[in-house]
């Protein structure tokens, strides 16, 4: 049997990071999850071996997703990141070529199928 694919989900709206966080659950990926990109990083470097770190663009406490995918580059260098956002990404900077991007809104079904889809052959 596989290990369960393990995302971290970087979401600061709670009620969304709970409705999120429990759908993901029911298809059987482990999620952890943190309000903003400092906190993200803490969680990476205490418990690290994430598969997907999952974040918005734009977040509070003064870390962007931008920027919180330059520590997942370096800490967690097979894992895949995946940032979201409400603008057209020709709204964004422009992002790393390691970075995969969904916009929003996006539905449950298709985050689910991206991040299987990225999960690591075994």
């Amino acid at each position: 049997m596989s290990e369960p694919l393990r995302v971290l989900m970087v979401e600061d709206q709670e009620d969304l990071r709970e409705l999120i966080g429990q759908a993901l659950r029911d298809f059987g990926i482990e999620v952890h999850t943190a309000t903003d990109g400092p906190t993200a990083v803490q969680l990476i470097d205490l418990n690290g071996g994430f598969d997907v770190v999952f974040s918005d663009v734009n977040m509070p406490e003064g870390m962007s997703g931008l920027e919180l995918s330059a520590h997942v580059a370096n800490a967690l260098p097979n894992a895949r990141m995946i940032l979201s956002s409400g603008y057209a990404r020709s709204q964004l900077p422009p992002l790393p070529e390691n970075v995969e991007f969904l916009p929003k809104p996006y539905r449950l079904k298709q985050l689910v199928t991206l991040l299987k889809d990225s999960s690591p052959a075994t």
